[in-house]
């Protein structure tokens, strides 16, 4: 990207009838970091990529809780994300106020894809640098979503956007015909496969730089952080990048090696402790 005569505001189109600046924002995010979202027929699962800017300061948090049915998680742009984030809520809190009943979720991205759209033709104004993924359950069961500044929106079966997220979509294309079947611990597995193939080889997922989101039928969205993931990646431990799948042979912190609860499990218990 350079600049020139055709990219000082986005009312301009070039000659070949581009908008510069939607190219540019639709640029952030393909350097935001990475995140992989996949569905199941019962569940939602989001995982993502945790940054610091410097080793002096925390990482920064890319999931984030929009109602209890409802989440998302982002590459590009976290102050764009936060006022995104922000309008996701009051939508929400408004559907409950005025039906008592959860806003659904294609409604909800509809009203952000048009949200979306309005910075993208009034002068002055600039596309938001940030691209969603959204995960929700409700009535019709559950949703993953993608966003782009552009203001395009998409429901897709399993998705990865940010930077290196070619590799994370290689994988989910390669396992894609076994996700509605597959267990929500399965479908964390497959989700921090295609998030670890993000990475360099000489870098690894750990409890700082990764984030995980659940939501799905009896369960609320519930983010896990720091030690609470810890169970999940050691459950990927042993596998190797690239075609590591379910047939592949149990590394050494399988459950099945060690005998610890199923991610099925340890989410009911936390699940019934938030209840009471």
């Amino acid at each position: 990207m350079f600049r020139n005569q055709y990219d000082s505001d986005v009312s301009v189109w070039s000659p070949q009838g581009r908008i510069y600046q939607i190219e540019y924002a639709m640029e952030a995010v393909k350097q935001g970091s990475a995140t992989v979202g996949i569905k199941t027929k019962t569940h939602v699962v989001l995982v993502a990529l945790k940054r610091a800017s410097s080793e002096l300061s925390a990482h920064q948090k890319k999931i984030v809780p929009i109602d209890d049915h409802l989440g998302i998680s982002i590459a590009g742009l976290a102050a764009d994300a936060r006022i995104l984030s922000r309008f996701m809520r009051n939508e929400c809190l408004n559907n409950k106020y005025a039906y008592d009943s959860p806003m659904p979720v294609s409604r909800l991205v509809t009203l952000l894809g048009s949200k979306s759209q309005i910075p993208t033709q009034r002068y002055g104004r600039r596309p938001f640098g940030v691209g969603l993924l959204v995960a929700g359950y409700d009535d019709l069961g559950p949703h993953l979503y993608q966003t782009c500044p552009s203001a395009n929106y998409y429901e897709c079966k399993s998705m990865a956007i940010g930077a290196r997220s070619q590799s994370a979509r290689t994988y989910l294309e390669k396992h894609l015909s076994e996700f509605p079947t597959s267990s929500l611990d399965d479908a964390i597995k497959h989700a921090l496969r295609a998030l670890r193939d993000t990475l360099p080889n000489e870098i690894e997922l750990t409890t700082k730089n990764c984030s995980l989101g659940i939501v799905g039928q009896d369960l609320p969205f519930t983010i896990f952080d720091d030690e609470k993931i810890k169970p999940y990646l050691d459950a990927i431990e042993g596998d190797a990048r690239g075609n590591s799948g379910p047939d592949d042979r149990p590394g050494p912190g399988d459950d099945d090696d060690h005998g610890r609860p199923t991610s099925e499990a340890r989410v009911n218990v936390l699940a019934e402790s938030m209840e009471h």
